[in-house]
């Protein structure tokens, strides 16, 4: 009995890591994967590095895509967009999107 009182703290400690930090980590991985997974041409996205632009080809050959910046077309590999930046770009376009489309189907409504 004594020798389970000693281990619960430890497997406490586990519990909580795993809660706190694998967990969420995972979650995390798995958004950015289908992320890169689920870019087309014509999306706007933003790298890791912050540098903004629009796709205009994938690579699967190369696992890369091409985007069309202010300066002209770079190659980056997929794995340095960035999907929290990316999809902050994206949030404002959505919500303006929705907002035109409920405006519109009030006007239709009368």
């Amino acid at each position: 009995m004594d020798q389970l009182g000693s281990l619960l703290p430890l497997v406490l400690i586990f519990v909580v890591l795993y809660f706190f930090m694998i967990r969420p980590q995972m979650k995390k991985q798995k958004k950015e994967k289908s992320f890169i997974e689920s870019i087309k041409r014509g999306d706007k996205v933003v790298t890791k590095s912050g540098l903004h632009g629009k796709i205009v080809d994938l690579s699967e050959k190369l696992d890369a895509v091409i985007l069309e910046t202010g300066s002209g077309k770079m190659t980056f590999d997929k794995s340095s967009l960035s999907f929290e930046l990316s999809q902050k770009v994206n949030a404002p376009a959505k919500e303006s999107k929705e907002a035109k489309e409920t405006k519109e189907s009030k006007i239709s409504k009368k």
